[in-house]
């Protein structure tokens, strides 16, 4: 599979706010502005997973269907990641 530049910058994007938090909690911030930001990362990272998937969901059906397969099973497999996920 193929990473696009988007896909990386969404993870370097979740790792930035991983390290703010890390920050926050260093600094003791309140825990509910820790929580914020956990939920965001943990959104960003659904979403991320979202967009990896559904690209290899296509790429996979593209390829099955030019090599004469079926793509019943690779859209299982996909939506068995996305569960798996959540």
């Amino acid at each position: 599979m193929n990473y696009d530049t988007q896909m990386k910058n969404r993870v370097k994007r979740i790792e930035g706010q991983l390290r703010g938090i890390l920050r926050m909690m260093e600094e003791g911030k309140d825990c509910k502005e820790v929580i914020t930001q956990l939920s965001a990362v943990r959104s960003a990272v659904d979403r991320t997973v979202g967009v990896i998937v559904s690209s290899n969901l296509i790429e996979c059906v593209l390829e099955a269907d030019k090599n004469g397969e079926k793509t019943d099973e690779t859209i299982k497999e996909a939506v068995n990641l996305l569960v798996k996920s959540r």
